[in-house]
């Protein structure tokens, strides 16, 4: 019974651990008005019928503070590579000199920038709101446990340690939403 309650703090523990990391996955692709390589992250590109991360056909990189470079290891992928880029509606045109392609970050706007803010506080909130029902399940378990005999004590101590679990995982998404905050409104 001692080992279901706590496997089961352990499966919270991991799925709270990934709530967080899908939201630093997340932040990254929100422009700041600095090249970001996590911006390109998730573009597809068509290649040989498949379509592939575009990791996977071209090497990314970092020019300078407002310039992304894209090296394709084929030079037939270039075209394919900027269609990828309009496609997905990033709000920045790719140049193509033949060899490579640039994107240079346009600076953003105020306005923009408070809406890419409310932005990260809103995917904040959505991850805050994944920690809460994480919470509730094992929450949850350890009442039944607790029903079917597991001593009302040692529930109360393992309920006490879920909580700061979660309150560690909601300080680390404040966290998170904070830097991510400052480095937009950053000019």
């Amino acid at each position: 019974m001692h080992e279901k309650i706590d496997s089961t703090i352990a499966h919270g523990q991991e799925q709270m651990d990934h709530a967080v990391d899908h939201l630093k996955k997340e932040l990254t692709k929100i422009r700041t008005g600095k090249a970001a390589t996590g911006m390109l992250d998730g573009l597809l590109v068509e290649y040989y019928g498949g379509n592939v991360p575009l990791a996977q056909v071209a090497n990314v990189g970092i020019a300078d503070a407002r310039t992304i470079t894209i090296q394709p290891w084929e030079k037939g992928m270039l075209a394919k590579i900027e269609h990828s880029i309009f496609a997905a509606n990033m709000g920045v045109t790719p140049m193509n000199d033949g060899e490579i392609i640039r994107i240079s970050i346009p600076p953003l706007t105020e306005e923009r920038r408070r809406d890419l803010a409310k932005q990260a506080k809103v995917m904040g909130e959505d991850a805050k709101v994944a920690l809460r029902q994480i919470r509730h399940k094992v929450m949850d378990f350890i009442k039944k446990e607790i029903k079917d005999g597991y001593p009302e004590d040692m529930g109360k101590k393992k309920e006490a340690d879920v909580d700061k679990m979660v309150h560690t995982h909601t300080d680390a998404v404040d966290h998170l939403i904070a830097a991510k905050e400052k480095d937009i409104m950053t000019v």
